[in-house]
């Protein structure tokens, strides 16, 4: 059974809804808040230069911009590799796809596209790689049309024996909840593995082991009396321990989101959104 992230007072995903070898799978049922999904506020303060914002304000012309473009795409391109093999490509393929279309993303710096009023990295990702893929299909079939391949236009008329061609709508919904799942799941690997190299750093490795679990759901056979037996302290410190733990995590997550967002006032509506298509 797969791990799960407990993220706020909703319904856990099923664990093996998202089929992800080797990867948890996230619920979302308590990120040490006792809001609902809708309760969630807009993050206040001043919003700090992010990764994206930094995109956004000076393009890909100044090195660092194209530093923290390629620190995003680092960070995202698991969602990229996923989305390609949720298309019935192989793991192969997927992976050689995945590393040209970032390096198109990088040497080409084509994030012109991208709107700073309302851009969010995630958006323009989707925008852009559905843009590379159908660009690809455009020049497979040229090549297919120059080697002698039979070849339909798109453009044929349907006839009383021949239907026009049928073709996928590439923007359709079910790809976006796709790579939007893909891309929410690794919002919270970031997050988890932030707040796990916080608990390292603070020489505190070992606690974060033993009470992982009930942030990520594993519980069913645990209780949080061994846990403080393990660490020699009072059932009451664990439970202000795994208290804060997700409250770590919360703002580890709130941190990531702010990376690929363009402005303070998206952070609550992007993280009502994950935590959606999570459910």
């Amino acid at each position: 059974m797969g791990r799960r992230v407990y993220f706020s007072s909703v319904t856990p995903v099923d664990p093996q809804a998202s089929a992800r070898p080797a990867d948890p799978s996230y619920s979302h049922n308590d990120l040490s808040m006792s809001h609902r999904p809708d309760d969630i506020p807009a993050s206040t303060g001043s919003f700090h230069t992010t990764r994206w914002t930094l995109v956004l304000r000076s393009g890909t012309e100044e090195p660092e911009s194209r530093a923290a473009l390629s620190e995003l795409c680092a960070a995202y391109w698991t969602p990229v590799f996923r989305f390609l093999r949720s298309e019935g490509r192989n793991e192969d393929d997927s992976r050689e796809l995945a590393q040209a279309f970032f390096e198109r993303v990088l040497t080409r710096g084509g994030i012109g596209c991208a709107d700073p009023t309302r851009g969010r990295f995630r958006s323009y990702l989707l925008g852009a790689l559905k843009h590379f893929l159908a660009e690809r299909r455009r020049n497979e079939c040229r090549e297919k049309r120059g080697g002698g391949a039979d070849f339909e236009s798109i453009d044929r008329e349907a006839t009383d024996t021949q239907p026009c061609l049928q073709i996928a709508d590439p923007t359709g919904a079910p790809s976006d909840h796709r790579f939007d799942r893909e891309w929410a799941l690794a919002v919270m690997d970031l997050s988890l593995k932030t707040v796990q190299t916080d608990f390292a750093r603070a020489g505190k490795g070992a606690q974060f082991d033993i009470i992982k679990p009930w942030l990520v759901g594993d519980t069913d056979l645990l209780s949080q009396a061994d846990a403080a037996a393990k660490l020699g302290m009072s059932t009451g410190a664990v439970k202000v321990m795994i208290h804060r733990l997700r409250k770590d995590f919360r703002a580890a997550v709130e941190v990531e989101i702010a990376q690929t967002v363009p402005s303070d006032s998206d952070i609550g509506e992007e993280l009502r959104y994950l935590i959606q298509v999570l459910s």
